[in-house]
């Protein structure tokens, strides 16, 4: 699960790479909103659950960022 974390590699084809207030969710390709379901399909089977299960935790944490720092909801 926690090399699920490596689905932020898309950060780096932002510029700048790390801005503080912006949020990553819709604005990162694999972070968009669209993706979610895939992660979600991810849970579905059990060969693939746990990296569905870290996607998932992952874009929820990510929309939680977003809130506190912006007061913005995602997913």
């Amino acid at each position: 699960m926690m090399a699920t974390m490596l689905v932020d590699i898309d950060h780096v084809l932002a510029d700048p790479i790390y801005a503080a207030n912006r949020c990553s969710i819709g604005f990162h390709p694999l972070h968009e909103p669209v993706v979610l379901p895939l992660y979600i399909f991810l849970l579905v089977f059990p060969k693939t659950r746990l990296v569905g299960i870290g996607l998932v935790i992952h874009m929820i944490l990510d929309s939680v960022d977003c809130q506190v720092t912006n007061g913005v909801w995602f997913v």
